[in-house]
């Protein structure tokens, strides 16, 4: 369901207050240019602090990306509905036939472009182990993956090269992981993540 309106006064204001919030800290970019892609799904990790949604707010509008999340379709109910477009939720009921990942696969297949934020992990006291709900959602929609990253310590962050999903979890799961760890080789979160990879491969999924 696409809406096509203009935004709210709140919703303006909020992203103008992201977007300052993110130059007042002051994070630096990496590859900082839109992918060449009408669709894809954008991965957020590792997921630490609450000031990682200002950066992948701002990062994005800095780079032309409107973000996209998914969210309930209860919470897109008037008064809400607006504003919750406006800040780039996209509805989807949980209840529909085929579940959670057939009903983000459809509403990325309606929309003429998409750039779905997920954040892998979960929340921020997650040990390191991903969900595959971003693997099964990617390839029921035939989307790629873009792998984002953001390094708290050092102020800096940006996006990889899009990884189009083979089909071999393991496989894909150990090529997105040796990505984070060359930007980030000490964080553990990442290292758990290879971990997670090799036994996924030894498991044969």
């Amino acid at each position: 369901m696409e809406v096509d309106q203009t935004p709210t006064l709140s919703s303006r204001l909020i992203w103008f207050a992201l977007r300052r919030l993110y130059d007042w800290k002051g994070w630096q970019l990496e590859n900082a240019a839109h992918p060449p892609l009408r669709k894809f799904i954008i991965l957020g990790a590792p997921h630490t602090s609450n000031w990682d949604f200002v950066f992948f707010a701002g990062a994005t509008r800095k780079i032309g990306i409107r973000p996209r999340f998914v969210g309930k379709h209860t919470l897109f109910r008037w008064p809400m509905t607006r504003f919750m477009f406006d800040m780039g939720g996209m509805p989807v009921d949980r209840s529909r036939p085929g579940g959670y990942v057939q009903a983000v696969a459809d509403a990325i297949a309606a929309a003429d472009e998409m750039a779905l934020v997920i954040a892998p992990e979960g929340s921020r006291t997650s040990t390191g182990e991903w969900r595959s709900g971003f693997y099964r959602i990617a390839m029921a929609a035939g989307v790629p993956i873009v792998p984002a990253w953001v390094n708290n310590d050092t102020m800096r962050g940006g996006l990889g090269e899009p990884i189009m999903p083979s089909g071999d979890y393991a496989a894909d799961l150990a090529r997105i992981a040796d990505f984070y760890l060359s930007k980030m080789p000490d964080c553990e979160r990442f290292a758990a993540l290879a971990a997670q990879a090799e036994a996924s491969k030894a498991a044969g999924l």
